[in-house]
């Protein structure tokens, strides 16, 4: 425990590559890599091989729509110290009932001593709705964009 630098820290020797593996059991999960630019990134598996039932998403803009981003500061709770700075986010029991697979946690649930029973939320799992809905906006432009060509044209 340290209050003063981080608490773990890893470090590769050598060029850019994996510093951590995360496994689920014995299966591979994922990891986390630096890419020698004084950058990391978390990779979590996707590969096809792992997945059954693909369809491709289509309502993405749907989703987007029922999603309310807040801006909102910290509650002076436990260690938090920073009630100030003003953050952007979701409330994830918001969230629970778009996308139910980004939240972990029940809303409401008891917390224990440690600060344990708060919902939280993966926020990288929003990026392929966000693209899907992306995806959509662009259809919807380019077909707008053709009607106008023809109309133009006329």
């Amino acid at each position: 425990v340290k209050t003063d630098a981080a608490a773990v820290t890893m470090t590769r020797k050598g060029n850019a590559g994996k510093v951590l593996d995360f496994y689920s059991g014995t299966s591979y999960a994922g990891g986390v890599y630096v890419n020698g630019a004084n950058s990391a990134q978390y990779q979590s598996s996707s590969d096809y091989r792992l997945k059954d039932n693909v369809n491709t998403m289509s309502d993405g803009i749907t989703k987007i729509k029922q999603l309310n981003p807040i801006y909102y500061t910290n509650k002076q709770i436990g260690d938090v110290t920073d009630t100030t700075t003003v953050y952007t986010g979701f409330l994830a029991h918001e969230v629970e009932s778009v996308i139910p697979t980004l939240v972990d946690g029940e809303k409401d649930a008891p917390i224990d001593e440690k600060g344990k029973g708060y919902q939280t939320l993966n926020y990288a799992g929003f990026t392929p709705t966000a693209i899907a809905a992306i995806k959509e906006l662009i259809a919807k432009v380019e077909t707008l964009e053709a009607k106008v060509a023809t109309l133009e044209g006329s």
